[in-house]
């Protein structure tokens, strides 16, 4: 989740707060370890209940307007809320029990994990997959340790869990807050925005463009200041005539050549077979104002029976086929069919989109599970939403932009989304539910609370006006028969 904060904040927005930052990570470091060092023992000091409390509204909060999300939005929504109040009930349940089934919890979710990044990393072999293993071993180590009853009989679970929270937390932003800090000292010509598609700093984007985008945000800002006021959020997605950034998105299902044989979320965000047996994994496009289209497709048919799809699922060089990139939108759907789905997103840089694409169409390679449609669109919507909340219109540049980021819940689901398509693979499916989360975070919309307290009080005046009516109604048929 920190290193999709960083993203979305952008190198500007960081290079004037990375001691802040440092000393933010540094704090939650020692914190982090502390809390686990302490729970160590039956003496813990740490406020549990006060941390139950806080859990329970957070969690209340998020079941309050999980209903406002989309499709996999809303589900996860709903199963964080669900998961995060049964958190915070068990914690105030306390005792052995309650102790012992939230170990029991905290450790099948780590072993769960675990096997699932184990898994994926060893059939797969994307890059950095040993790496990957290696967490995944940790994780699972760790499973084991809220398995067994040693040190503390369950007492120390949950300030464990905060505790590791925080160091990783901590951890995260210290390696963020150095790397901006040596960005600070690069030569100008060599200065890097950046970009985390990989989980590192990535050299796809030249920064001599952020001091344009710069200068045309502070322009634009200046006319809005001295004309009509330019809205901080929008209530709702962008019109048809609105200037925006569209993926398009086919699903497994809505591609397949005939019925498709549904199997639930395996043909949400994996594939679908139809009835003759053809593995379907849908497609994904992006397509900009500016005339930019990018969809990449295998140059070359490949053979997705059954038998042979385990072993296309590697990410390694003989799995690389030459691939094409598709003129436009309308080439490609009159030739397939119209997409199933579209986001659109108004806050974006047309220039850093553009860079992004200069560089990644110069390779033609594609990979089923490492460069596909999928992971192709993903890494250009991020480079298009760098820095997008940050620098949002010129105005929201201090610390309420990184606030507002903070508890928006569409920032947990964007995390949890990438973090699964960044250890397995990126499918339609999860590039869709991306793109959605990312759409509420770079253009700001109405809290999901406040919109319900607005909907609230608009109820509540219509009804008052009802009763009012009824009220001079009932006056005027009394009226009525007095006066006859």
């Amino acid at each position: 989740m920190v290193q999709l904060v960083m993203l979305l904040l952008g190198v500007d927005y960081l290079r004037k707060r990375w001691r802040t930052l440092f000393v933010v990570g540094l704090i939650w470091l020692v914190t982090g370890v502390g809390l686990f060092v302490d729970a160590l023992d039956d003496a813990i000091y740490f406020p549990m209940q006060l941390l139950a409390y806080l859990l329970l509204a957070e969690g209340l909060a998020t079941l309050a307007v999980a209903w406002t999300g989309a499709g996999g939005q809303r589900v996860l929504r709903y199963v964080k809320g669900v998961a995060v109040v049964f958190a915070a009930a068990l914690i105030l349940a306390g005792h052995h029990h309650g102790n012992f089934v939230l170990s029991m919890i905290f450790g099948t979710l780590f072993l769960a994990d675990g096997l699932l990044q184990a898994a994926s990393a060893y059939v797969v072999r994307y890059p950095r997959w040993r790496v990957v293993l290696t967490l995944a071993v940790v994780e699972i180590l760790l499973a084991i340790f809220f398995f067994q009853p040693y040190p503390t009989h369950y007492v120390g679970t949950a300030p464990y869990c905060l505790g590791l929270g925080l160091a990783f937390g901590g951890w995260n932003l210290l390696w963020i807050a150095l790397r901006v800090r040596a960005l600070r000292r690069l030569p100008a010509e060599r200065k890097r925005t950046l970009r985390l598609s990989d989980d590192v700093i990535a050299d796809h984007t030249i920064a001599s463009r952020s001091a344009e985008a710069r200068a045309a945000t502070a322009t634009d800002a200046a006319n809005a200041d001295a004309g009509a006021d330019t809205p901080f959020e929008w209530d709702g997605p962008p019109g048809p005539d609105e200037k925006a950034l569209t993926v398009h998105v086919w699903t497994p299902v809505g591609s397949a050549r005939t019925q498709a044989q549904r199997a639930l979320i395996v043909d949400r965000y994996i594939a679908a077979v139809d009835a003759n047996g053809v593995i379907s994994t849908g497609h994904a496009a992006l397509e900009s104002p500016e005339g930019i289209y990018i969809s990449l497709y295998p140059g070359v048919e490949i053979d997705r029976s059954p038998d042979e799809f385990g072993r296309i699922l590697r990410a390694t060089r003989e799995n690389d086929v030459p691939g094409i990139f598709q003129p436009d939108y309308a080439t490609e759907s009159k030739a397939w069919c119209e997409s199933t789905t579209k986001v659109r997103i108004r806050n974006y840089s047309p220039a850093r989109l553009d860079e992004f694409w200069d560089a990644y169409r110069q390779d033609l390679t594609y990979n089923l599970t490492y460069r596909n449609c999928s992971s192709t669109v993903s890494n250009a919507l991020e480079a298009a939403l760098e820095g997008s909340v940050g620098n949002f219109h010129g105005r929201d540049t201090g610390w309420r932009a990184f606030w507002r980021l903070i508890v928006t819940p569409e920032l947990w689901v964007a995390a949890q989304l990438r973090k699964r398509a960044a250890t397995m693979a990126w499918t339609p499916g999860l590039t869709l539910d991306y793109a959605r989360a990312l759409s509420m975070l770079a253009d700001p919309r109405p809290f999901g609370w406040l919109k319900m307290a607005r909907l609230a009080l608009r109820r509540m005046m219509r009804t008052r006006r009802g009763w009012r009516q009824e009220a001079v109604d009932a006056a005027d048929a009394r009226a009525g028969r007095a006066s006859s």
